[in-house]
């Protein structure tokens, strides 16, 4: 019996050096870091993606019942990002994405940035979106709830533009391995727009982003939230995993716990850090292009200024609304405080409700 070659055959090699150029593909724009950081967290192995992402694709007649359509490698990828390479799982999660969309039909026709809702959305700072991303890496996006106008913008429009926005910034591989921050500032949300918001249309949400959403979020963090929205917590709660929850943050008017989770380089001025008070428009001129317009100033009337209205009589200047562009917040910046030494004996950051 003659010797026997461990040299690789041109045809091996040929396919050996195609697999290895399509993970480099896919890992283009990467830094190294990210790549040590997809590794060490998330059991990202360049060696052996192309098989993890086909075991995922394998998967996919099992369930002839949702139209998969889309399964390229990229698109694969980012479920399995999302589920740390655990291919069940990434499969469970890319067949709930479509069948979230099979089920909603309504919310993902003309699902694009001129569609009149969402655009309407996004020009009024659903979502905002900050330009430089925190010391992790991670893209933070921010809502300012007493702007939602609810005579001109649906929830559903505002979850859709949410949406859309997330499919637009999943493109990039860094915040499919980063991941994203929440931010919701309720100042001045009062609880007349509470009330719109159903068990059904939060529960829509949770399945839109929590269920069926490939991204990886580090933190939801709540800013001088009324007692109201601590009801609305109790009552998604059951909807919630536990992952989620413990991600959950209620830091109130407190900023030394928000500060402690993100740096205030990060924040803008309303949230007490040291960048420029938000442009409610910046997102929005990123996703409409020339489409965009600030359309005209307009009268922002809080449900409070409306409740009292007919009570005024010599304060009526102290009672008229102000006008305000749509892309201006109506947080006025620095509306959060720091605590004092001694105020708050605990010190601990985690606010979780858990």
């Amino acid at each position: 019996m003659g010797p026997v070659s461990v040299l690789p055959t041109p045809q091996s090699l040929s396919t050996w050096e195609g697999d290895l150029a399509k993970m480099t593909h896919l890992q283009a724009g990467l830094s190294p870091d990210t790549i040590e950081k997809a590794r060490l967290e998330l059991n990202e192995n360049p060696d052996i993606l192309h098989q993890d992402i086909q075991q995922v694709r394998d998967m996919i007649i099992t369930r002839p019942d949702i139209g998969f359509l889309r399964t390229d490698d990229a698109f694969i990828l980012r479920f399995l990002r999302a589920r740390k390479f655990h291919q069940a799982d990434a499969f469970r999660l890319l067949a709930q994405y479509f069948q979230y969309r099979q089920l909603n039909l309504d919310m993902f026709k003309n699902f694009k940035a001129d569609d009149p809702g969402i655009k309407r959305a996004l020009i009024d700072g659903f979502p905002g979106v900050l330009e430089n991303r925190d010391h992790y890496g991670r893209k933070i996006l921010l809502l300012f709830a007493a702007n939602w106008d609810q005579s001109r913008n649906s929830f559903t429009d505002i979850l859709r533009a949410i949406l859309l926005s997330l499919e637009v910034l999943i493109e990039d591989p860094e915040l499919q391995i980063n991941g994203f921050i929440l931010i919701i500032d309720w100042s001045n949300f009062s609880f007349k727009q509470a009330s719109k918001l159903t068990p059904s249309i939060l529960k829509l949400a949770i399945e839109g982003l929590q269920d069926s959403f490939p991204a990886r979020f580090g933190g939801v963090h709540f800013v001088n939230q009324p007692w109201y929205i601590h009801a609305l917590y109790t009552l998604i709660k059951p909807f919630l995993k536990d992952k989620t929850r413990k991600r959950i943050f209620l830091h109130g008017n407190n900023l030394n716990s928000l500060h402690q989770l993100i740096h205030p380089e990060f924040l803008p001025s309303e949230f007490g850090g040291t960048l420029p008070p938000y442009d409610m428009g910046t997102w929005a001129r990123t996703l409409l292009g020339p489409d965009y317009s600030d359309e005209n100033d307009y009268t922002h009337t809080s449900y409070n200024a409306m409740h009292v209205k007919h009570t005024c009589s010599n304060l009526e200047r102290e009672c008229s609304p102000k006008p305000m562009k749509r892309s201006q917040s109506v947080v006025e910046a620095g509306t959060l405080k720091h605590e004092e030494k001694g105020e708050n004996e605990n010190t601990q950051p985690l606010l979780a409700l858990d």
